[in-house]
C-alpha cells in the first residue's frame, strides 16, 4: 500500500506549472485556492518561489499581480538560489505561449488535495479538544475548514462592476399566487431568500404554506415541502385541495377528477416528514443534496415550521437557538440557490390582535433580522365565522412594507384570495393603508424634486 504524500509530487511537473499558471491568469481560482494553499505542496523550487511572490504581493497590495508585476519582481529582487532563477525565468517564457487545456481538472483536483489537508490539519486539532470535551468547538473548527477554499467569489467591485448595478438583478421569484403580493415584491420571492409567514396558532400558517407551494408547483417548479407537525398524506391532500378547488372533506368522491388534475401538472412536489424536534437544518440539507443526487433540483422550499424544528446546537437561551435556525435557513437558500418558505409562532398578544404586527412575533424577534419578507396573518373569531383575516406586509426588501390586506380564507379546500383593497372610509385601523399606485413619470418627479432638496441643503 502506497503511503499518500503530502504535496503534488505524484500529479507531476506538467500538472504543477499548470496549476501555478491558473494562480496567475484566473483571479477567481487564486481567490479560493490561496485559502488553502501551502506553497510546500509544490515540489519544484522555482514554482513554490513563485507563488510565495504572488501572494506576498496580494497580501501587500490588496489586489491580484499582473505577469508584468511579478516579472518585475523577479528582476529585482534576489532569489537566492541560482537554480531555481533560471528555471523561474524559462518558467515565465513558456507561460506566455503556452495554453492549458485540461483546466478545470487541475483546478478541481488541486482544490480537492489542499482541502483534505485543512481538514486533516482540523482534525488533529479536534483531538486535544476532545479530551477537553470541547464538542461545539470541534464543530467550528471542522466546519470552518470545509468552507476553506469553497467559496470562488472574489466580491463586488465597486468600480470595476460599475455596469452590472444598472442591470436588473437575477432574483428569479416564484409567485405568490397573489398579483398584490407579487407587485410589491418584485415578483414574488426570489432565490436565495427567505419567507416568513407569521401568525397564532389556529390562524392558518400551514395553509398558506401549502397555497405558497402550490402556486410554484403550478409553474412547473420542483417544491420540497418539509413538515414537522402534520403528515405528509394530510400536507399532500392540503395540496389536492389547493390546487383543483376540490374541498378537503370531500376529496375521496373526486378522486379521479383530482388526479386527472394534478398528472398534467408540470411541477414536482416530494412532501416530507419529520417528527416535531427532530430535525436540524442539518437535517435538510442532507435530504436536498441526496435529492440533487437523483437529479433533483428544488426551486422552492418550504418548511412548516422553522420553530419546530431541532437546533444545530444546543444554546443556554431558546431565543439564541431559534435565532440560529433562521440564520442557517437562509443559508440554506443561498447555497441551494432557490426561495425558502416558512412560518413562525406569535406571542399570545398575538391571539387575539386585530392586526399582528413585529411586535407579536413569539421568543425571539431578532430571527426575523434575517428574512426577506415577512406577512403575517390575523384571524379573530368574527373573521373566521366570515372566512376572512388580514394579510400585514411587515418587512419587505425588495419594496414597500407597512401595508394591510384584507383576504378571503377559507381553510375547508385551502383557499386564500386576497380581497379588494381597504379604503380610509372602511376601517378605524391606525395602521398604514395600501398607497395608492404611482406612475413611473409621477416617481421620476418625486424622486428629482427629494434630489433638488438634498442639492440645496448640500450648498
Amino acid at each position: 500500500m502506497l503511503t499518500e504524500k503530502n504535496d503534488f509530487s505524484r500529479y507531476g511537473k506538467t500538472f504543477q506549472e499548470g496549476l501555478v499558471q491558473l494562480i496567475l491568469q484566473d483571479r477567481a481560482f487564486a481567490d479560493q485556492i490561496t485559502e488553502v494553499l501551502d506553497i510546500n505542496f509544490l515540489e519544484l523550487e522555482y514554482l513554490r518561489v513563485f507563488v510565495s511572490k504572488l501572494m506576498r504581493y496580494r497580501h501587500k497590495y490588496g489586489k491580484h499581480p499582473s505577469s508584468q508585476a511579478l516579472l518585475t519582481i523577479f528582476n529585482t529582487e534576489d532569489i537566492g538560489d541560482e537554480v531555481a532563477e533560471k528555471q523561474l525565468f524559462e518558467y515565465c517564457n513558456r507561460i506566455e505561449v503556452n495554453e492549458i487545456t485540461d483546466s478545470e481538472y487541475i483546478k478541481e483536483v488541486s482544490l480537492e488535495f489542499c482541502r483534505k489537508q485543512k481538514l486533516k490539519e482540523a482534525m488533529m486539532e479536534s483531538v486535544n479538544l476532545l479530551q477537553a470535551c470541547s464538542f461545539d468547538e470541534i464543530s467550528k473548527v471542522i466546519n470552518d475548514a470545509l468552507k476553506l477554499g469553497s467559496d470562488n467569489n472574489f466580491g463586488y467591485d465597486y468600480l470595476a462592476d460599475f455596469e452590472q448595478r444598472f442591470i436588473p438583478k437575477f432574483r428569479n421569484p416564484v409567485t405568490t399566487g397573489w398579483d398584490d403580493i407579487d407587485a410589491i415584491s418584485s415578483g414574488g420571492l426570489g432565490k436565495s431568500e427567505l419567507g416568513v409567514v407569521i401568525a397564532p396558532t389556529g390562524a392558518g400558517k400551514s395553509m398558506v404554506l401549502v397555497h405558497l407551494g402550490a402556486q410554484a408547483v403550478k409553474e412547473a417548479k420542483t417544491v420540497i415541502h418539509y413538515t414537522l407537525e402534520l403528515q405528509d398524506t394530510v400536507v399532500a391532500s392540503r395540496y389536492d385541495s389547493c390546487i383543483t378547488g376540490y374541498p378537503l372533506s370531500d376529496l375521496k368522491s373526486f378522486k379521479d377528477e383530482i388526479y386527472d388534475v394534478v398528472k398534467d401538472i408540470e411541477g414536482k412536489l416530494i412532501v416530507k416528514e419529520y417528527p416535531t424536534k427532530s430535525a436540524s437544518t442539518n437535517t435538510i440539507k442532507t435530504h436536498l443534496s441526496k435529492l440533487i443526487k437523483r437529479g433533483i433540483k428544488p426551486g422552492l422550499i418550504v418548511v412548516d415550521y422553522a420553530d419546530l424544528l431541532k437546533p444545530v446546537v444546543v444554546r443556554k437561551e431558546k431565543r439564541n437557538e431559534l435565532e440560529s435556525i433562521y440564520e442557517e435557513l437562509r443559508a440554506i437558500s443561498q447555497e441551494f440557490e432557490c426561495p425558502v418558505w416558512t412560518a413562525s409562532q406569535t406571542n399570545r398578544s398575538g391571539l387575539n390582535a386585530e392586526v399582528i404586527t413585529m411586535e407579536q412575533i413569539s421568543e425571539a424577534f431578532n430571527k426575523c433580522f434575517v428574512a426577506d419578507f415577512i406577512c403575517t396573518i390575523s384571524r379573530t373569531i368574527e373573521d373566521k365565522q366570515k372566512n376572512q383575516g388580514k394579510m400585514f406586509i411587515a418587512k419587505n426588501r425588495n419594496g414597500p412594507d407597512g401595508i394591510i390586506y384584507d383576504i378571503f380564507m377559507d381553510t375547508s379546500n385551502v383557499c386564500i384570495k386576497m380581497l379588494p383593497k381597504i379604503s380610509p372610509t372602511q376601517t378605524n385601523s391606525t395602521l398604514p393603508m395600501n398607497p395608492l399606485p404611482v406612475t413611473a413619470k409621477e416617481q421620476r418627479n418625486i424622486l428629482q424634486n427629494r434630489y433638488e432638496k438634498f442639492k440645496i441643503k448640500r450648498k
